[in-house]
């Protein structure tokens, strides 16, 4: 996962790239990077074992000033150097972002962002998105009906995994998502609509994709580990001009995984032209492709005779027993055009247009106990469990096209930034239906399986099943935002911005035209702040945002939903953001107040039929999060991102709880007190590298709140060691979960996902 970088000599004596020594070490303008955060080992363990939340980003550090010239000496030609310079597999602290369209200094984004740079998902060795977002705080997992997993930040739904971009483009949730050909991920906390459009309620992730650099440097890793896991990615990058470079990464990874396989490859070529000119071009095509298992979930148990609470059945959690013919395929392409224009008064228009294809092919089901449920104690290797059959097979085809223009400028004596932009998406989704031919069964029950029976190896013929047209959903939109920075007086700014966005929604079932549906949305978003910054070491700031949900969101209208007015939500953040240990160091601290204040609910009293949905619900949450990144000393590197959401509950709710199942007065759902993760390093000697972390949750239920169900509170830990061989070439270890703690990462209702269990890999890199 690492960038093409020079060869280089162990990590122990190296501080991050910044400033003039970026520029002098990679004759590129735009490196892209992640940021990062600290908490003591012993503070994170203490008081339920977390503290630190995600990452910052302040200034970097300035570049050293010139040597004094002679004053005969001849006047040297001024030379200009486009970009951060920041690189992302050098350190753990990262100082600018893209995530508030433009590239802006993290300090002047009046919002928490945490980023998880190339350098951390190398050291833990992370291959998904799923696994990045485990390094941040105030996320959890739900454990949807269709085996994905729906992202919670801050308690509230990112729109079923709707805010998630690629570059600031939406990236539709219907694909495993492998970072093979990702720079970072950065997720802005809070809503976000006025950049982003409908969606961003609780926050949104963005994934940064790799870009050819005018350096002439390679990499291919090699990784080994437990369950049969082999993992393979090269990163090419080739200079083919004074201002122009290709870039080639490529991916393919296969394991047994203790019968919950691994089987995808992807490949993302690139070019760019016109580097460091006026006129900046690129060309780049994603290819991914998988067949995995499906990890449907395992059964909430009693956990005695004379109780209803339930938690989790004690068995190894590696142990998978969905059948060998269940799978999780998809695919996912799109080609991308970028158009970059620099003016001479110093304004960028960027221009993207993105056309992709993308399908899932998912089969599998839930896993429930046989006969009478048994208790915690008297589960046993002989108790039966039933899989059933829920299969989920769609495709979608996205073409997005985005314009943005920023510039500083000065009016009325007073210094403005600009962010300003257009927005244009077409979506066009097709749901099928898998079905079998007269007088066929498919039957994964016989044998049953057991407990103590897992990957038992049964197996049906799924490709006896045809798929039907069931629905389709187009959904066509437009918005148009433009926001202003205003130094009213020096250190002292003011921010304000306004987005309008028109959403219309399709909704045709081919079978009863009877139930075709469809509405039209129109609604605008606002974003306030205010920046004090005495310093380039600190800033301080506080925002009011506000975002909007439709009931398209998902792809789908029911009767009901297709009457609904789009869900409305505000976030009051006050926070700051600081440089510390002669800026080797950044920190993040905000408090926070999200509201989604006019809830969709099925709000038909008990007994009387439902007609439509009513915007009556009310929830919020309001908390701390805390981030440090970045080096003690040059030898010591730590990362560590904590959140704590002391209040939050379910304002009001609808009449009939027995369909929503969150009562008012309760904790929402998937909300935990307490989310923290700690990463942190040493170099002993110039060739080793150590390294440790914990990533930990408090208790939290599952949706809907089921009456008697939470998921236990865990603290994990991880390990590694990292040998520098040469210039060219390392070795890592890593060792996750090392205590194999058996813990329920994703929710739902009725099951669970366990978190990975112990697992060791070793990775060769080489460099050429």
């Amino acid at each position: 996962m690492q960038r093409p970088h020079r060869a280089r000599k162990a990590r122990s004596a190296q501080r991050p790239v910044t400033g003039a020594d970026a520029t002098a070490s990679l004759p590129i303008a735009s490196s892209r990077n992640g940021s990062s955060a600290l908490v003591s080992l012993g503070a994170l363990a203490a008081g339920f074992g977390m503290l630190g939340d995600s990452a910052f980003a302040q200034t970097a550090p300035p570049a050293p000033a010139a040597a004094a010239s002679s004053p005969d000496a001849p006047a040297l030609p001024r030379v200009t150097v486009r970009g951060d310079g920041e690189r992302g597999n050098e350190t753990l602290r990262v100082t600018n972002t893209k995530i508030g369209k433009g590239n802006q200094a993290l300090r002047d984004v009046p919002q928490s962002v945490t980023v998880v740079t190339e350098k951390l998902i190398e050291d833990r060795r992370i291959d998904t998105l799923k696994e990045a977002l485990h390094q941040t705080a105030g996320i959890s997992f739900m454990a949807a009906e269709g085996g994905e997993e729906d992202i919670r930040l801050r308690g509230f739904s990112l729109a079923g995994t709707g805010d998630i971009y690629i570059d600031g483009i939406r990236d539709p949730a219907f694909y495993d998502r492998d970072l093979f050909n990702f720079d970072r991920v950065e997720l802005l906390r809070g809503s976000a609509s006025m950049l982003f459009g409908r969606g961003s309620t609780g926050g949104v992730v963005n994934q940064v994709n790799k870009v050819p650099l005018l350096t002439n440097v390679s990499e291919v890793n090699a990784t080994i580990g437990s369950g049969a896991f082999t993992r393979f990615t090269g990163d090419f990058n080739l200079k083919t001009g004074e201002n122009s470079a290709i870039r080639i990464n490529a991916m393919k990874t296969d394991a047994d995984n203790y019968g919950n396989r691994i089987d995808k490859e992807g490949i993302a070529p690139s070019f760019r032209w016109g580097i460091n000119t006026d006129d900046e071009f690129m060309v780049s095509l994603f290819y991914l492709k998988n067949d995995n298992g499906i990890h449907y979930g395992i059964p909430w148990v009693r956990l005695s005779p004379t109780t209803t609470e339930q938690g989790l059945v004690k068995i190894d959690p590696k142990n998978y027993y969905s059948a060998a013919s269940d799978y999780s395929a998809g695919m996912a392409g799109y080609g991308t055009f970028d158009y970059t224009h620099r003016f001479k008064d110093g304004g960028i228009l960027h221009t993207a247009v993105r056309h992709g294809n993308y399908e899932r092919d998912q089969r599998g089901g839930t896993l429930r106990f046989f006969g009478t449920a048994p208790t915690q104690d008297t589960v046993t290797n002989a108790t039966l469990l039933t899989r059933g059959t829920q299969n989920k097979i769609q495709d979608m085809t996205t073409t997005y096209v985005q314009t943005d223009y920023s510039n500083k400028f000065a009016l009325f004596g007073r210094s403005n930034e600009l962010l300003s932009g257009v927005d244009i998406a077409r979506e066009e989704f097709a749901n099928y239906t898998a079905t079998l031919p007269p007088g066929v069964a498919l039957d994964k029950n016989t044998p049953r399986t057991t407990i103590g029976t897992p990957n038992d190896g049964t197996s049906v013929n799924e490709s006896l099943r045809g798929r039907l047209l069931n629905r389709t959903f187009e959904a066509k939109s437009i918005g148009i935002f433009a926001q202003d920075t205003v130094e009213i007086v020096p250190k002292f700014k003011l921010i304000a911005g306004l987005r309008y966005d028109r959403f219309e929604g399709q909704y045709r079932n081919p079978t009863v035209p009877a139930d075709d549906r469809g509405r039209t949305d129109s609604l605008w978003s606002h974003r306030f702040g205010a920046l004090y910054q005495p310093s380039d070491t600190q800033s301080y700031y506080a925002s009011y945002g506000t975002s909007f949900n439709t009931s398209g969101d998902t792809y789908n209208y029911d009767a009901p939903g297709s009457k609904a007015p789009p869900e409305k939500s505000r976030n009051i953040e006050i926070g700051t953001k600081l440089d510390l240990f002669d800026k080797r160091m950044s920190a993040r601290a905000a408090v926070f107040h999200s509201t989604k204040y006019n809830e969709r609910n099925r709000d038909s009293p008990t007994g009387q039929p439902l007609v439509n949905y009513l915007l009556s619900g009310e929830r919020h949450a309001a908390g701390l999060e805390l981030d440090l990144a970045g080096r003690i000393t040059p030898a010591w590197e730590v990362y560590g991102s904590y959140a704590w959401i002391p209040s939050a509950k379910i304002d009001k709710a609808a009449f009939d709880v027995d369909l929503t199942g969150e009562r008012v007065g309760t904790r929402p759902s998937l909300t935990p007190r307490h989310t923290g993760t700690l990463w942190t390093t040493y170099q002993v000697i110039p060739a080793l590298r150590i390294g440790g972390g914990l990533n930990a949750r408090s208790s939290q239920t599952p949706n809907r709140n089921p009456a008697g169900i939470a998921a236990p509170r865990f603290i994990t830990g991880d390990l590694m060691a990292e040998y520098t061989i040469n210039e060219s070439a390392t070795i890592k270890f890593n060792a996750i979960n090392v205590t194999n703690k058996l813990y329920a990462d994703s929710l739902y209702t009725g099951h669970y996902i366990p978190g990975a269990g112990r697992t060791y890999s070793m990775t060769f890199t080489g460099r050429f």
